[in-house]
């Protein structure tokens, strides 16, 4: 059986990348962790906007962080090792890993990624879209 969607409409010619898209953030994680937030941050001048998203990754060195863009995917993980050496009388601060993942619209690029105060911020920046007009010759067909 066929499946229809949204994008199945005749006058959405070449959509099909969307449509991927939509479902890699339809299966992504559920879980919560970590928090983060995405704001947008203006810029002086011309160019496009810039989009930050911070995570909050308190426990993480810079070494046990990776940033990598896969697949027109943002994808952010974690990976904290026990420390054996340790006895703890009370745990409550777990070491664990996460993988978080954005899905990028084509032309995002990566600016920077920093580290400061248990705070990873990416910048990425969004450029202004030109506007193109072309004209389509019309031949005759006698």
């Amino acid at each position: 059986m066929t499946r229809m969607t949204t994008f199945s409409s005749p006058f959405l010619l070449g959509f099909d990348e969307i449509e991927r898209a939509l479902d890699r953030v339809a299966k992504g994680s559920t879980d919560g962790y970590p928090p983060y937030n995405i704001e947008r941050i203006a810029r002086d001048d011309e160019r496009g906007d810039v989009i930050r998203i911070t995570l909050a990754v308190a426990g993480f060195t810079r070494d046990q962080l990776d940033v990598s863009v896969e697949d027109s995917q943002l994808v952010i993980r974690g990976r904290q090792a026990d420390d054996k050496a340790r006895q703890y009388l009370h745990r409550g601060i777990a070491a664990r890993q996460f993988q978080r993942t954005f899905v990028l619209a084509e032309g995002i690029e990566i600016i920077s990624a920093d580290l400061k105060d248990g705070l990873l911020a990416i910048d990425l920046e969004r450029p202004q879209p030109e506007r193109v007009i072309r004209r389509i010759a019309i031949n005759a067909a006698d």
